[in-house]
């Protein structure tokens, strides 16, 4: 009984790291690529990459590593102060890590990230996401917005939660952390998708997002 009770506690511990390692909660519903309807709205504001920032974060059974990815221009559509659309240009090579102090472990890691096992920026150098649908919710500042996220030339739609506050003066957009699955977009290495035998090597092939847009108003 004893021995049954600490094989059970070891499960449990066992799937908590997992869990905290694969930022398993906050999944985005991904699907097919949806028509874009909405390409301007009563009111166009211009996103740089000093507006909005991604923030990443990908996981292995060790750990975590977490970092930024700069928008270098989009646009944000709005009608009566709603937001009802908008597109997003990603440099890819922008992306950086923000957890490794070593200079040399950071660069390994960032280079990696950029080489053909990843994101292969020296052949698909930006990204993009277009809004196909932002549902508002009642009368709240949140929304389920919808859209094509393309990378490395592949395109899924990914649906997430969002806030959106547009005052006088400024328009803010925040999403909590969502999860989506690189092996949709043909992310390869270490994943469990596409290699057999990777044991504890594996990468995880969850990463979390999170949008963050300051922009402001004339």
């Amino acid at each position: 009984m004893k021995r049954a009770i600490l094989l059970t506690a070891a499960a449990i511990f066992s799937f908590a790291i997992i869990s905290c390692n694969s930022g398993s909660k906050n999944k985005a519903e991904t699907g097919e690529a949806k028509e874009v309807t909405v390409t301007e709205g009563e009111q166009t504001l211009s996103i740089d990459s000093t507006d909005a920032i991604v923030e990443w974060e990908g996981y292995k059974p060790t750990g975590q590593h977490h970092g930024t990815i700069n928008v270098s221009k989009g646009q944000i559509f709005m009608t009566d102060g709603a937001l009802i659309g908008g597109n997003f240009t990603i440099n890819m090579s922008s992306i950086k890590d923000l957890d490794l102090s070593d200079a040399e472990a950071n660069a390994k890691l960032v280079g990696h990230l950029k080489s053909a096992d990843f994101f292969d920026i020296e052949k698909y150098p930006t990204a993009r996401f277009e809004i196909t649908s932002a549902n508002r919710v009642s009368n709240t500042n949140n929304y389920e917005v919808t859209g094509n996220l393309t990378m490395k030339d592949k395109t899924a739609s990914v649906k997430f939660p969002a806030s959106f506050v547009a005052t006088g003066d400024s328009v803010v957009v925040n999403t909590p952390q969502f999860i989506i699955d690189r092996s949709v977009w043909d992310v390869r290495y270490g994943s469990r998708k596409f290699f057999d035998n990777l044991r504890d090597n594996y990468i995880s092939d969850e990463i979390g997002l999170k949008v963050t847009i300051r922009k402001k108003v004339n």
